[in-house]
C-alpha cells in the first residue's frame, strides 16, 4: 500500500514511519524542508520524500497521484499563542486539495479528545480541522486522544521537569482537571491498526488509556513510579499569563506552547467510547506503565523522536535551508584550528556535543547564557539533546539547530536559536590534512549586533579555545 505521511518530522511521525516500513509499506514523506528530514540514511533510502508546504498555495503535480492513505499528522499549536487555529484550518484545506485527483481512499487523522460543551482555542481547532477534512473526497478516519505519555512527548518531558525539579509545588487549581493518558506505545497501535480497515471509514472514535486522572494525581503517580515523594498544593488564584511564565521557565517547554497549554489543561479530556480497543483488540497500556516504557527508552538511548526537535520547539519555523551556506561578507568571526591525531575519535567527541556532556570547556558559562537566553523569552539550554552520540539535520541541540551533520565530510553545522541581535552559526570541520576547524560566525544586526560581539569576545577567547583543545583531546571526553 501506498502511504503519504504528512508531519513525518514530527513526534509522531518519526514514531510511525518505521512502522509502516516494517510492514512493508510505501511510504511517501511530506515535508516542508527534505534537507531536515531526521532518518539515518538506510531509512531514506526505503522512503520517498516530497516537499509540501501545506500553509502555502497549493503548486500542481507535487503530490504523487497513486496515493491509498495518508496520514494528517499536522499541528500548529506551538507557532502562535494567536492565529494557530486559521494556520490548522488553512493546512487542512490545502491538504484537502492536494489529494485532488490522487487515488486515495482513506485519510487517518490523530486529533484531540473533544467531548465538552466548552473547548480551549486548541481543541477547538482540533474539532474544526476534523470537520474540514470530513469535506474531503476520501473516506475519513479520526483518532481523538488524550494526553500522549512516551519518551520525548511533550506532555511526558513537562511533567518529568516538574516533578523531577521542584519537589514542592505551588500550582494553580487546573491541576485539579481530569485527563485520560496513553501510551505512545498505544497510539502507534491504532494508527496502524485502523490502516486500510473499512469499518473505520467515516467515523471518529476516542482512544485513552485505562485511567482517569487529575493532572495531580499524574504528577504524584510520577513521582511514586521514580521511587521519591513530592508535594502539590494549589490555589484558587494564578492567572493563565501566570501559570504560562511557571511552565516555561521550570520545564523545557516554549512559552508558546505553555500559553496553549495552560489554556487546555482547564478542560476535561475524558474518552466516551471504547469502540475502537475493543473492534481492533487493542488493550492500552496504564499510566504507570506508559511511564516505566518511557523510561526504558531513556535508558537504553532508543529515543526515537522528540517533540523538542520540532522546528516549532524553538526561534525559527521556517525553512532552514537558506542559513547552510554560512556567509562570508558582513561577518565577524572566531576561527580557531588545530593539528589533530585521531581524526576519527575526534569526530565522535563533536557528534557528542551539547546536552548532559556539555560544551567541554566553561560549561557554567554555557549554562550561564542559556539562563539569560531563558529570561528574555528565548529557548535556553533546556532542550539538550534527543541522543547522546546520534545527530541528524534539524535536530535541536541546546539552543543551536542542526544545519549539516555530515559524518562522512567529517563536518558539522549549527544555527544558533538564541535570542541575539543578529544571526550566528557554529562549525566544526576537519579537513585533508587532519586539522580541526573551528568557527563561530555573526552576522549583526546593526551597531546592537556589533556591541554585543565585541562585549563577548573576552569571554570567546577562554572558551572556543578550551573547547577545542577539549575535542581534540586524544582521549574521549
Amino acid at each position: 500500500m501506498k502511504i503519504l505521511l504528512t508531519g513525518a518530522n514530527g513526534y509522531i511521525g518519526m514514531r510511525l514511519l518505521p512502522q509502516l516500513l516494517e510492514l512493508g509499506h510505501e511510504v511517501v514523506c511530506a515535508v516542508r524542508d527534505a534537507k531536515r528530514l531526521s532518518v539515518d540514511r538506510e531509512t531514506l533510502a526505503q522512503i520517498e520524500v516530497v516537499e509540501i508546504d501545506f500553509l502555502k498555495e497549493v503548486v500542481e503535480g507535487r503530490m504523487p497521484k497513486d496515493i491509498e492513505v495518508a496520514y494528517f499528522l499536522i499541528h500548529s499549536m506551538s507557532t502562535s499563542t494567536q492565529d494557530f487555529d486559521a494556520m490548522e484550518a488553512k493546512t487542512a484545506h490545502n491538504f484537502n486539495r492536494h489529494l485532488e485527483g490522487t487515488k486515495v481512499k482513506q485519510v487517518i487523522y490523530l486529533s484531540g479528545i473533544t467531548n465538552e460543551a466548552t473547548l480551549s482555542k486548541h481543541l477547538w481547532s482540533r474539532k474544526n480541522v476534523e470537520e474540514i477534512l470530513f469535506q474531503g473526497n476520501f473516506s475519513l478516519t479520526v483518532l481523538r486522544a488524550g494526553i500522549i505519555v512516551g519518551s520525548g512527548s511533550s506532555s511526558f518531558e513537562i511533567i518529568r521537569d516538574l516533578c523531577e525539579k521542584i519537589p514542592v509545588m505551588i500550582t494553580p487549581k487546573w491541576v485539579l482537571t481530569k485527563t485520560q493518558p496513553i501510551a505512545i506505545r498505544d497510539i502507534i497501535s491504532f494508527l496502524v491498526g485502523v490502516l486500510g480497515n473499512e469499518s473505520t471509514y467515516g467515523d471518529s472514535f476516542d482512544i485513552a488509556g485505562p485511567d482517569v486522572l487529575s493532572y495531580k494525581q499524574m504528577m504524584e503517580q510520577y513521582a511514586q513510579a521514580r521511587g521519591f515523594k513530592n508535594w502539590i498544593f494549589t490555589v484558587p488564584v494564578m492567572t493563565p499569563k501566570l501559570s504560562s511564565y511557571w511552565l516555561y521557565f521550570v520545564t523545557s517547554t516554549s512559552y508558546k506552547l505553555a500559553m496553549n497549554l495552560v489554556d487546555s489543561m482547564k478542560i476535561e479530556i475524558v474518552a466516551r467510547d471504547k469502540r475502537l480497543q475493543e473492534l481492533l483488540g487493542i488493550k492500552p497500556h496504564t499510566y504507570i506503565e506508559a511511564i516505566d516504557m518511557a523510561f526504558k527508552k531513556i535508558e537504553q538511548n532508543l529515543v526515537v523522536s522528540s517533540w523538542k526537535d520540532s522546528m516549532v520547539s524553538g526561534r525559527f519555523n521556517k525553512n532552514l535551508g537558506k542559513y547552510v551556506q554560512v556567509p562570508k561578507y558582513g561577518v565577524l568571526q572566531d576561527h580557531k584550528a588545530l593539528k589533530i591525531s585521531d581524526p576519527e575519535l575526534v569526530m565522535r567527541n563533536i557528534w557528542k556535543i551539547g546536552g548532559e556532556n556539555g560544551w567541554y570547556y566553561g560549561n557554567w558559562l554555557w549554562k550561564t547564557r542559556g539562563f539569560m537566553d531563558q529570561l528574555i523569552g528565548g529557548v535556553g539550554l533546556r532542550r539538550g539533546r534527543t541522543h547522546p552520540d546520534k545527530i541528524y539535520p534539524g535536530d535541536a541541540l541546546d539552543f543551536w539547530r542542526v544545519l549539516l551533520a555530515d559524518k562522512k565530510g567529517k563536518r558539522l553545522l549549527l544555527f544558533a536559536e538564541m535570542k541575539l541581535p543578529g544571526e550566528a552559526w557554529l562549525e566544526f570541520r576537519i579537513d585533508e590534512d587532519n586539522i580541526l576547524h573551528q568557527t563561530a560566525t555573526f552576522r549583526p544586526r546593526g551597531l546592537k549586533g556589533r556591541l554585543y560581539w565585541y562585549s563577548i569576545v573576552p569571554f570567546h577567547y577562554f572558551i572556543f579555545g578550551g573547547m577545542i583543545r577539549n575535542i581534540a583531546k586524544v582521549r574521549e571526553i
